[in-house]
């Protein structure tokens, strides 16, 4: 008997994210609809704590292709079976009205965001970032991109850059036809300023960002986001 197509495919790339992937896979499965009628899959990129051991302690697909979230993510959509493909960052949350919310009939877009913090200035932080990609049809990976599979296909998938294939792809897609924007937010997660430092993030961030818009290879953009090897 032929196993029924998922309804939606949930493609997590994932390298040294133990921290935080139990908490993550198991709030996702605590969702009857992604347990009943979607896919996880798991595409890990070498990852040396114990994130492959974490992933295999849930009914999720697991991968293995080489680092660059990119490539991962290219590797999990080659392998998914369903017609619409999500995009999930290890450290993010989907709403739980996902069912009731998701477009299934369009051919790309992304979610609102909110920053998993109370304090204030995350509050500021993810209206400008909302707000911006609002404007501009053009999400971080962190806003969760979904795509129809075709229409995915159709745009080459990610581009094989170390870093900003999010910004990329957005920009390749929206020539072609709108974002839709789920107003019902993703949780993410604000580690990166707690780690950095509010502003030291967001000058880097937008830095980042005004360096790959004047044509700054995206390997060194890695290398400046980075400076570890990460």
């Amino acid at each position: 008997m032929q196993a029924k197509q998922p309804q939606l495919s949930i493609i997590i790339p994932v390298l040294n994210e133990a921290g935080c992937l139990d908490q993550s896979l198991a709030r996702l499965f605590a969702l009857p609809w992604v347990a009943n009628h979607c896919e996880v899959i798991v595409c890990d990129g070498g990852s040396r704590d114990d994130s492959l051991a974490i992933a295999a302690g849930y009914r999720c697909r697991i991968l293995q292709s080489d680092a660059g979230r990119a490539l991962q993510m290219n590797r999990g959509a080659a392998a998914a079976l369903g017609r619409q493909l999500l995009f999930l960052h290890a450290d993010s949350a989907l709403p739980t009205d996902l069912d009731e919310k998701f477009p299934f009939a369009a051919s790309w877009g992304f979610f609102r965001m909110r920053l998993n913090d109370d304090a204030p200035v995350f509050r500021t932080i993810e209206s400008a970032i909302n707000l911006r990609s609002r404007f501009t049809r053009v999400a971080g990976g962190d806003q969760c991109l979904f795509f129809e599979r075709s229409f995915f296909e159709s745009l080459g998938a990610y581009p094989g850059i170390p870093l900003m294939e999010d910004i990329a792809i957005c920009k390749s897609a929206r020539r072609l036809t709108k974002p839709i924007i789920i107003e019902s937010p993703i949780r993410s997660s604000s580690r990166r300023w707690h780690n950095n430092g509010v502003f030291k993030t967001i000058l880097l961030m937008w830095s980042l960002r005004m360096a790959y818009w004047l044509g700054v290879n995206p390997a060194r953009l890695h290398r400046i986001y980075y400076p570890q090897g990460g």
